[in-house]
């Protein structure tokens, strides 16, 4: 075997894997779900239930629950309003699809990068509250909060804060790949840019050849760049796989046969109107985990759209990795979804950027783009000034910290035991909701057996609902089973337990990532001192 990484999962020899059938519609196998490690290390994150990578089978009665944020009541929350994103050249919009909204820890500030006007130019926006936005006035255009030279248009890309690298002048990383020339010429090379503050950007080279709605992000559990370039093969849009140590050497290849085959849409994706294709997809670190957006494109195809002035529905579905590489979608209803409704501002296209998920205080933020069309804009000559492109803006999507999914007990007495765990610390904390009654966490050997100290009776029960709670034995401490393989079993008789962990502090940090980070924070890890 290869790699070994932060949660015991080893990875193949052959890294990333070229088994990817891209001609196959059947969703792929899962390697560590197949075969999963015989003890889990977690001192990485907050352990969430996405999956049943830490769940044993005999011995759990509860039973999975997905969930989905709920939309923010003052939608959309950034629309468009200064002459740069309302002009009569190009369809009005304000959307981060190509650029991401992240929470900069330096000056505690909500930081947005987006596409005023449809193909226009790049801007800036920022925000003390991450609701209400601001356009500074910057010095690349004098005048405006445009952050990029006017002769660069942007169709898709990331911006990535870089909260490891060494060099200052390099804390922001930019894919920037601008539109498909008109007349053809859909795959080109995209601009690789890198800023000391995100406004004032160098040209660091260009990628290989790719595809619209390319993008790229960062996987710290690994420290690897991976570019997700898209490509049309086979049944219409896909996704190949490239990673490296260096930001810019992950954009480099000769010839598209030397990337890696990665994802498409498969046959448990929904169509309406259109077979599904994988039209986007964005990924960030959450936790203990990757969180995957992938934007699923169900119709109608783009000349039904455009010869409406309507956009076309795609939505967000979303997927969990524990490897970087191999993605568990198990739901595919629409985490975040359109509005099919004449009028509505999220009429169609919906989309995710970089950025993707934030932590406000027990609330987990996404920042997502949609589009109302504009059927005036109908049968135009040129895609690029077409309504379905027209009147994009911002909305903003909330959930319950770690709330993506939950062990549910429904009915007395259910219970649930992990696989065998292993952790250095000696707090032990839980995100749970106990309907009124009472969870108990007991402790046992890899043999099933009871640890003395850290039975149900020696708990200390907690009844109510927190996202951060510490579970505590009466006469025993866990820092006495630091680096030993033990289970968790958890019971109670209705609720739901949303992930759980172990903190080297009672203040309960979990040393996870906390995606595009959040308010308090002072890096991009949940640790002491936030």
């Amino acid at each position: 075997m290869g790699e070994k990484i932060y949660n015991n999962i080893e990875l193949p020899d052959v890294w990333p894997p070229r088994t990817v059938d891209l001609e196959c519609s059947e969703p792929q196998r899962i390697p560590y779900l197949e075969k999963r490690p015989d003890v889990v290390d977690i001192d990485i994150g907050r352990q969430l239930f996405v999956d049943d990578f830490l769940i044993q089978k005999y011995g759990t009665e509860m039973t999975r629950k997905y969930h989905h944020p709920d939309k923010y009541t003052g939608n959309p929350i950034f629309f468009p309003q200064s002459p740069e994103e309302l002009n009569d050249d190009l369809p009005p919009c304000t959307i981060p699809k190509s650029g991401g909204v992240w929470f900069d820890t330096a000056d505690q500030t909500f930081k947005m990068w987006y596409m005023a006007s449809y193909l226009g130019n790049v801007a800036y926006a920022t925000s003390r509250d991450g609701i209400n936005w601001e356009r500074p006035s910057l010095d690349i255009v004098p005048g405006t909060n445009l952050c990029m030279r006017k002769e660069l248009h942007p169709d898709s890309g990331s911006v990535v804060i870089d909260y490891e690298t060494t060099n200052p002048d390099e804390r922001f990383k930019y894919l920037l790949r601008e539109p498909n020339p008109l007349g053809g010429g859909g795959n080109i090379p995209a601009h690789m840019l890198t800023s000391p503050d995100g406004i004032h950007w160098t040209e660091k080279g260009m990628t290989g050849i790719i595809g619209d709605r390319s993008t790229m992000h960062y996987n710290p559990f690994r420290k690897k760049w991976v570019q997700s370039i898209r490509w049309c093969e086979f049944d219409g849009r896909d996704r190949h796989y490239q990673e490296s140590d260096d930001f810019v050497l992950s954009g480099k290849w000769d010839d598209m046969k030397n990337v890696t085959p990665w994802m498409r849409a498969d046959s448990l994706d929904h169509g309406d109107g259109n077979y599904p294709q994988l039209y986007n997809h964005d990924a960030i670190a959450y936790e203990s985990l990757m969180l995957n957006f992938h934007e699923v494109h169900k119709g109608p195809p783009n000349h039904v759209g455009e010869g409406l002035g309507l956009p076309k529905l795609t939505e967000i579905t979303l997927g969990t990795s524990r490897d970087g590489f191999h993605i568990h979608r198990p739901d595919r209803t629409p985490f975040i979804g359109a509005r099919r409704e004449p009028g509505s501002w999220e009429y169609g296209y919906v989309e995710s950027s970089a950025g993707m998920c934030l932590v406000v205080g027990d609330e987990l933020w996404f920042y997502y783009t949609a589009y109302a069309g504009d059927p005036n804009r109908a049968n135009t000559d040129s895609w690029y000034v077409n309504g379905t492109y027209a009147n994009g803006a911002m909305g903003l999507a909330k959930l319950r910290r770690d709330g993506f999914a939950s062990m549910q007990a429904r009915y007395p007495g259910a219970t649930l035991r992990t696989r065998p765990v292993r952790f250095s610390g000696s707090h032990f904390f839980v995100n749970v909701q106990t309907a009124s009654s009472n969870l108990r966490v007991e402790v046992q050997d890899q043999e099933y057996t009871t640890i003395e100290g850290f039975s149900y009776d020696d708990c200390l029960p907690f009844n109510g609902n927190s996202t951060s709670t510490e579970i505590r034995w009466k006469h025993a401490n866990l820092s006495q089973l630091a680096g030993k393989p033990v289970r968790f079993v958890f019971k109670m008789d209705r609720g739901e337990i949303y992930s759980f962990w172990v903190s080297k502090s009672e203040k309960g940090e979990s040393n996870g990532y906390i995606g595009a980070g959040g308010p308090g924070f002072t890096g991009p890890i949940d640790t002491i001192g936030k």
